[in-house]
């Protein structure tokens, strides 16, 4: 009975491994049925490899139209903006206006920066010196934009005078005689008169910005008589904070 046990035993066995090896069979033919029908290759035998993608480049990047951030003008949030948004355009050709705003603020700028550059040794109040040097800081470079504007036109920087007026007696505009009390003067008497006389000359800027900005047409000439007319306003309420005077 013992040998008939162990025979029936053994003979399971062969059967579970006989079993194994068809089933097998079976799943490799089944695998290679598959790949013959559908044309895809047979699994490959041994570890799946591990295939990292390729980094792909966004459309936005690869043809150019990746957004941009550009500042926005003062008091404003910035934009965020495809390139073709801010590529200059043809725009309106510049008129009389715009031309001649920009013949005027050339000098009128540069007689604010020469008031400004006597503040650091002869003003009283370190306010004062601090709005001098903003003044600097900013219409520095605003003379900068505006000679370029003329040159890129082929025109020359002319005059005040081209405008139609005597620049010195209009937008305030000070006088020679004026500028030289001011650089006469130190302490208490230099701040009072900075603050008058540079008051007056941000009031005439303002004056030339709305003047622009209602006959101009030029897109970047009006955009900085807006730029212009905010910081310039904003100056006066600094100065005349400086000297605790009211701001109006």
């Amino acid at each position: 009975m013992a040998k008939n046990g162990n025979g029936a035993g053994r003979r399971r066995a062969t059967g579970l491994v006989v079993l194994a090896e068809v089933a097998a069979v079976l799943l490799v033919g089944g695998a290679a049925l598959v790949a013959a029908l559908t044309g895809e290759p047979e699994p490959a035998a041994g570890p799946t490899a591990t295939v990292t993608p390729a980094p792909t480049t966004p459309a936005a990047q690869a043809d150019g139209t990746a957004p941009v951030i550009r500042p926005g003008r003062p008091g404003e949030s910035a934009e965020v903006l495809r390139p073709d948004q801010i590529s200059p355009g043809t725009g309106p050709t510049p008129n009389a206006a715009d031309v001649r705003f920009v013949r005027m603020m050339i000098p009128h700028h540069e007689q604010a920066l020469a008031m400004a550059a006597l503040a650091p040794q002869r003003a009283g109040s370190a306010a004062v010196i601090a709005i001098a040097d903003r003044i600097r800081a900013v219409q520095q470079p605003e003379v900068e934009v505006l000679r370029s504007w003329l040159r890129d036109r082929g025109l020359d920087p002319g005059s005040a005078e081209h405008g139609g007026h005597d620049a010195r007696t209009r937008h305030g505009m000070q006088s020679p005689e004026a500028i030289a009390a001011l650089a006469a003067a130190t302490g208490t008497d230099f701040d009072r008169r900075f603050v008058e006389m540079m008051t007056e000359h941000h009031e005439g800027a303002i004056q030339m910005a709305q003047e622009v900005l209602t006959s101009g047409v030029d897109p970047q000439i009006r955009e900085l008589a807006r730029n212009i007319a905010f910081e310039q306003a904003v100056e006066i309420g600094r100065m005349r904070e400086a000297l605790g005077l009211p701001t109006r």
